[in-house]
């Protein structure tokens, strides 16, 4: 009988060993997938137009960062600039699969070379920096409903970001109005002050002064006091277009016409849509780390990790 009991305990535990061998498979984090079918190659190299050979995503982000935030900036600062110029670049050429232009409407890219020029006895100095930089956040990634954003950043603001509604008239859930305070404490040229004759007034706009100009002028400002609209002599322009054809530096300005010419006061640098580079250096100096920054910035969004394809050949 004994021998019995005990031969069915064997065949029991012989039954169910496999399943006590069997450990739990971990749950992965989900990245996003390429937004087309196409396969990624590896490593991911990103085609810079004017740039003869195609260049690994890591090196492309370093001469970004380079390029875009003054190398003397806070590392938690320029750690949330080289994510956010990974994430860019991946959305933007769908990793890898088309060129991107290294210019302000995109991403500006310093080469080597550049960076030499630009740094000159420092350069090895500022390289070693950014080297570590971009290793400390290798293949980091900004998500919203695990899909790349759209990483806007510009320069300086006026104490808010704007809001993506603002700027385009396309709400996007994670590009809205954040406060971004102290600025003025880091950012040289934070406010500006253009004067035009008004011949160069008139020319701008391609109408002819007259007395009526400042009689008539309406501005109708968002509610982060930036310049929606304006309106004279009965024509109106956005304040996206006056900024393109004044030359100003962002869209919250404030015109004053005076008896022989016009003053025109700016505050902040650039589009004023996601992360304020100078507002990141104001949380990094305020001992806020890099994925917090973003998360400020890029409301609603998690920093992931993207791995495949990432290492240099």
């Amino acid at each position: 009988m004994k021998q019995n009991i005990l031969f069915i305990i064997l065949c029991a535990a012989l039954l169910f060993l496999p399943f006590l061998l069997i450990k739990e498979k971990p749950k992965e984090e989900t990245v996003p997938s390429p937004t087309s079918e196409l396969e990624i190659s590896c490593p991911i190299l990103i085609e810079v137009k004017g740039v003869k050979e195609k260049i690994p995503l890591e090196s492309y982000v370093l001469g970004v960062v380079a390029a875009e935030m003054p190398v003397t900036f806070h590392e938690e600062a320029l750690k949330a600039q080289s994510i956010a110029a990974r994430t860019y670049v991946l959305r933007d050429t769908n990793y890898g699969q088309k060129s991107i232009n290294p210019t302000v409407l995109k991403q500006v890219y310093a080469s080597e070379t550049d960076r030499k020029e630009k740094w000159g006895a420092s350069f090895q100095q500022y390289e070693d920096k950014l080297k570590k930089v971009i290793a400390a956040t290798e293949g980091e990634i900004i998500v919203y409903k695990d899909q790349l954003i759209t990483a806007m950043f510009f320069s300086s603001s006026n104490g808010q970001t704007e809001s993506a509604e603002n700027y385009s008239g396309n709400a996007i859930p994670y590009l809205v109005s954040v406060p971004s305070k102290s600025e003025e404490m880091y950012a040289p040229n934070r406010t500006k002050q253009f004067e035009f004759t008004h011949g160069e007034w008139s020319k701008a706009f391609n109408m002819k002064w007259t007395s009526n100009i400042p009689k008539t002028f309406e501005v109708r400002k968002t509610d982060t006091d930036r310049v929606e609209s304006i309106h004279m002599d009965g024509k109106s322009w956005t304040g996206r277009e006056v900024r393109t054809l004044l030359g100003l530096p962002s869209t919250d300005f404030t015109i004053m016409f005076q008896s022989d010419k016009v003053v025109v006061d700016t505050v902040g640098y650039g589009h004023g849509v996601g992360m304020s580079q100078y507002g990141a250096e104001v949380l990094a100096n305020d001992s806020v780390l890099a994925a917090d920054i973003l998360l400020h910035y890029y409301k609603g969004t998690e920093i992931k990790k993207f791995s495949p394809c990432l290492k240099s050949p």
